[in-house]
C-alpha cells in the first residue's frame, strides 16, 4: 500500500469511535446551521420587518416562518425575541456539548493509534536482525518510535477528523445559504478554484522540505542519544568545544530546515485570510445587485448570508491546511513504515522442533557472511562433548563472537550447520534454543531497575530467596547487603551506579539463576581491576561446573585449562589442541602467548 492508505487504515480499529465522533461533528454541524435559521426571523422582529407568514422572501424565510410561525404568532416582539433568544441559546449548548463530545472522540482516537503505532513498531525491532542495530544509529531509530509516531497521530485523527467535521460544516451553511440565494452561493463558491489552485502550489514545495525536516530532526536526535552516551568519552578527551559546535551546526541545519517548512505551511493560513475577505467584499457589493441575486435579499436576510459566508472561512482555512499538516505526516510515516518495513528475521520462526541437550555440541563446516558481503567464518568444524570447557582465541576479527552467536541464532549460518545432540538447530525453535544459553558478556547490560529484577531477569518469577542464592555463588551479595535499599536498589542506566566488577557479578549472577546447560563467556574477566577480577573468576568457576562452556578470551591465563583451545584467525581455525599442545607447536597461540607473556619467563 501506498504511506497514504497505511496511514488511513491505521484508524481501522477505532471504525466505531471515529464514526461516532463524526456523527457528533455532524449534528452539532446542523445545530450551527439552525442557530442561523433562528437568526433570521430574530432580526426581522429586530429591524421591525417581521411580517404575515408566507410574506414574500426567500426560501429560507419561507422555512422559519413555516417552523417557527406557531411559537411566534401572537405574541409581542419582545416575548418573541426572547422565546428566538432561548432556541438559540439551547442548540448553541447543545452545538457545544456535541462538539466537546467530538473533541473526546478524537483524542481518544489518536492517542490508541499513537500507543498502537508504537507498540507494533517496538514488537517489530524486537524481531529485527542485530545488523540492523549495528548499522542504524539508535537516536534515528528513537526519533522514529517518539517524534514520527507523533505527527503520525495527529495527522491521521486531528487533522483527518477535522477533515471531515469541516467538510460538514461547509456543506451544511452551504446548504442554508443556496436558501438564501443560490446565484450568490454560486458566485461564492466560483472563487473557490482560485484558492486550491494557490493552496496545491505551496503543498508541492511543502512536501519536499517535509522530508528534509523529518531527515534532519532524526540526525539531531540521534547526534544528541550518542554523545550523550558518550559523555565520559568526550570529558577525558576535552573535546566538549567540538561536540558543541558539532551539534550547533546541527541543530542550525535542523532550524533552517523547519524554517523552509513552517514558511509554506503558515503561509496557507494568511492567503486564505485575504482570500476570504476578498470574497466578503465580493458578496457584499453582489447583494445590492438584484440581477445577481435573482430575489431582493433585505437587511437581515443579507446579514444571515455574511454570518454564513464568515462561519465557513475557518473551515475552509482548516480544509486548505489539511494537505499541508498530511504532506508532514507522510514524512514522518515515510520513516516509521521504512523501518516497519525492514525484514524481522528473527521473529519469523523456521524451526518446529524442541531443543535438547544431552551429549554433545557440534560445529560442521560452519560458514557466515554478513549480509554486506563480509566474509567472517570458513570452514569451522569442532564437537564440544556435555561437560567440556572450549576455549576460543585469536586475534580480534577473526570470528569468535559471530561463532557463538550463530548458536543462539541471532544469525543463520550461511554454510554447514550447528548440531545439538546430532539435531541442525534451524530445525529447532530459537526460544526452546536459548532457553539452553546462559550469556555473560565483557560489556554486561544491566537495565534501570532493581537489582532483583536485573538478577532475575528472564526469570521474573523468582522468589527474593532464589535470586539471594545466585548473588551469594556470585560474590554479589556482601556489596549488595552493603546497599541502602538492598536488592531492591535501581542500578542506574546501563548499571552506572556500580562499578566495572559488580555488574559484572550481576551478570553471572543473572546466569546463575537461568541454570543453563550451555554457558558462553565472552571476554567475562576483562578490563577488571585485580581483586575484581579474582571474585569475579571465582563466581564463573562456580558457574562453569557441570556447564558445556564456549569461551572468548584475549588474556590466555583464563583459558590454560580448557579442556581444548581453538585458535581463530580470518575466520579459520588455524589450531587447536590444549594449551601445551599448542604452546610447544610454535604457531600462532604461541606468538599470542609470548606477546602478553612476554616479561614473565615462566608463565608457560
Amino acid at each position: 500500500m501506498t504511506t497514504d492508505r497505511r496511514l488511513v487504515a491505521l484508524l481501522q480499529p477505532y471504525t466505531g469511535w471515529f464514526a461516532l465522533g463524526i456523527g457528533a461533528a455532524a449534528v452539532a454541524s446542523v445545530l450551527d446551521g439552525v442557530t442561523m435559521v433562528v437568526l433570521v426571523p430574530f432580526l426581522k422582529h429586530l429591524f421591525g420587518t417581521a411580517g404575515a407568514l408566507g410574506a414574500p422572501g426567500t426560501p429560507l424565510e419561507h422555512l422559519t416562518d413555516q417552523l417557527l410561525g406557531p411559537v411566534l404568532v401572537g405574541t409581542s416582539p419582545g416575548v418573541a425575541a426572547l422565546r428566538i433568544m432561548g432556541l438559540l441559546g439551547g442548540a448553541l449548548m447543545l452545538k457545544n456539548l456535541l462538539v466537546y463530545a467530538a473533541s473526546q472522540t478524537s483524542t481518544r482516537i489518536q492517542e490508541g493509534v499513537v500507543r498502537d503505532l508504537r507498540v507494533r513498531l517496538f514488537d517489530h525491532l524486537l524481531g529485527v536482525d542485530l545488523g540492523f542495530f549495528r548499522a542504524t544509529r539508535a537516536g534515528q531509530v528513537i526519533a522514529a518510535l517518539i517524534a514520527e509516531a507523533e505527527q503520525v497521530k495527529i495527522a491521521v485523527t486531528a487533522t483527518f477528523a477535522a477533515l471531515f467535521t469541516n467538510a460538514m460544516v461547509v456543506l451544511v451553511t452551504l446548504t442554508i445559504l443556496a436558501t438564501i440565494s443560490w446565484r450568490l452561493t454560486l458566485l461564492t463558491l466560483a472563487t473557490a478554484p482560485l484558492l486550491l489552485l494557490g493552496v496545491r502550489m505551496l503543498i508541492l514545495r511543502l512536501r519536499r522540505h517535509a522530508d528534509e525536516r523529518v531527515t534532519a530532526r532524526g540526525e539531531l536526535t540521534g547526534i544528541a542519544a550518542e554523545r550523550l552516551g558518550a559523555m565520559k568519552l568526550i570529558r577525558a578527551a576535552g573535546t566538549e568545544a567540538e561536540e558543541s559546535a558539532r551539534f550547533a551546526e546541527q541543530a542550525a541545519i535542523y532550524r533552517k530546515r523547519v524554517i523552509r517548512t513552517e514558511r509554506f505551511a503558515q503561509l496557507t493560513s494568511p492567503v486564505t485570510e485575504v482570500f476570504a475577505g476578498l470574497v466578503l467584499i465580493l458578496i457584499i457589493w453582489a447583494a445590492t445587485v438584484p440581477a445577481l441575486t435573482g430575489t431582493p435579499l433585505g437587511p437581515e436576510v443579507t446579514i444571515v448570508f455574511l454570518l454564513g459566508a464568515l462561519k465557513t472561512m475557518a473551515p475552509l482555512k482548516s480544509l486548505t491546511q489539511f494537505p499541508a499538516h498530511w504532506a508532514t505526516a507522510v514524512a514522518s510515516a515515510r520513516r516509521v513504515f521504512a523501518l516497519l518495513d525492514h525484514p524481522a528475521t528473527d521473529a519469523k520462526e523456521t524451526g518446529t522442533g524442541e531443543a535438547r541437550f544431552t551429549r554433545a555440541l557440534e560445529y560442521d563446516r560452519v560458514s557466515f557472511r554478513y549480509p554486506d558481503g563480509d566474509q567472517v567464518l570458513d570452514q569451522v568444524s569442532f564437537t564440544a562433548a556435555k561437560g567440556q570447557v572450549i576455549a576460543l582465541v585469536g586475534p580480534s576479527g577473526g570470528g569468535k563472537t559471530t561463532l557463538v552467536e550463530l548458536l543462539a541464532r541471532f544469525w543463520e549460518t550461511t554454510g554447514g550447520e550447528i548440531r545439538l545432540d546430532g539435531v541442525p538447530i534451524a530445525s529447532l525453535t530459537r526460544r526452546s534454543l536459548r532457553d539452553l544459553l546462559a550469556v555473560v558478556e565483557q560489556d554486561t547490560v544491566l537495565l534501570n531497575d532493581s537489582i532483583h529484577r536485573n538478577i532475575a531477569y528472564g526469570r521474573p518469577a523468582a522468589t527474593r530467596a532464589q535470586v539471594a542464592a545466585a548473588a551469594a555463588a556470585a560474590n554479589a551479595a556482601e556489596f549488595i547487603d552493603r546497599l541502602p535499599e538492598g536488592y531492591d536498589t535501581v542500578v542506574g542506566e546501563r548499571g552506572a551506579r556500580l562499578s566495572g566488577g559488580q555488574r559484572q557479578r550481576l551478570a553471572i549472577a543473572r546466569a546463575l539463576l537461568r541454570d543453563a546447560p550451555i554457558l558462553i563467556l565472552d571476554e567475562a574477566t576483562s578490563a577488571l581491576d585485580t581483586e575484581s577480577e579474582r571474585l569475579v573468576q571465582q563466581a564463573i568457576d562456580r558457574l562453569m561446573e557441570d556447564r558445556t562452556v564456549l569461551v572468548i578470551a584475549h588474556r590466555l591465563t583464563t583459558v590454560r585449562h580448557a579442556d581444548r583451545i581453538l585458535v581463530l584467525d580470518q575466520g579459520r581455525v588455524v589450531e587447536q589442541g590444549s594449551h601445551h599442545e599448542l604452546h610447544a607447536r610454535g604457531g600462532l597461540y604461541r606468538r599470542l602467548h609470548d606477546l602478553q607473556f612476554q616479561d614473565d619467563p615462566v608463565a608457560v
